[in-house]
This record gives C-alpha cells, sequence and structure tokens, in this order.
C-alpha cells in the first residue's frame, strides 16, 4: 500500500473456528504455519493494525422487562465469532481481496468484511460527534 493512497479502516470478523477438529495434527501445523506467515505479512506491509482471538464464553445484555444478562454466546459454534482483525485499505473491495488469502477459508473459516463507521449512525442522524480516545 503506498503513503499516497488514501486508507479506511475495515473489521474481519471471523467465524467457524473450530475448523481444526477434522485435522490430523500435522495438517493443522501446516494450516497455522500458513495462517502465522499470512499475519506476518499482513504486519509487516501495515495493513493489519490490531486483531485478537475471543473466548467462546461471554454475556449478552439485553433489554427485556426491564434490563437482562445472559450467559452467553447463544450462536452456534459455527455462526460464534471466535476473533477479529482491524485492517487498513483503499476500500472494501481491497478489503476482500486482502480477506481471499486467509489460509483457513478452506478449512471453514468465514470471513466478514466490514467498514468500520466513523460515527454511529444514530448519532449521524441528529448531527451529534462523540470523542473517543485511543
Amino acid at each position: 500500500m503506498s503513503a499516497q493512497e488514501p486508507t479506511s479502516q475495515f473489521m474481519f470478523l471471523f467465524r467457524g473456528t473450530d475448523f481444526e477438529n477434522d485435522l490430523s495434527p500435522e495438517k493443522l501445523q501446516t494450516v497455522m504455519d500458513q495462517f502465522r506467515h499470512w499475519v506476518n505479512d499482513l504486519t509487516v506491509q501495515g495493513t493489519m493494525t490490531s486483531g485478537q482471538p475471543l473466548e467462546a464464553q461471554g454475556t449478552v445484555l439485553l433489554h427485556r422487562n426491564g434490563r437482562t444478562v445472559a450467559d452467553g454466546p447463544y450462536a452456534e459454534s459455527k455462526e460464534a465469532v471466535g476473533g477479529y482483525f482491524l485492517i487498513q485499505a483503499t476500500d472494501l473491495d481491497a478489503a476482500i481481496e486482502i480477506a481471499k488469502g486467509h489460509p483457513l477459508l478452506e478449512y471453514g473459516l468465514t470471513v466478514e468484511v466490514r467498514p468500520v463507521a466513523e460515527l454511529c449512525p444514530a448519532m449521524q442522524k441528529i448531527g451529534m460527534e462523540m470523542a473517543v480516545s485511543s
């Protein structure tokens, strides 16, 4: 990515992260080596800005007859978000091309590519800005 190209931030959400259940230990080692190299390349290029795996357990907050807290997640394992990356790309098509390089796609992983909004849509409707410090 050249320094002159404007970039936007995109989030990759990873689902179907139980792919390893069907792989032999040797195949899993090979696949994870491919993954590590892919992540390293994205990091060295300055494309990936952050990312983490997520634990399987969590809590869901919702409002039904008052605030409710429930243990979760409730999605099936193939639908549960197992991790995320934040990446920089020139546009959505470029971000999709980057995601296509994920070596675990052929083993059942799903990658959802989402642009990161500058502002919450509800706040945008009323012209409100939100200060977020990093």
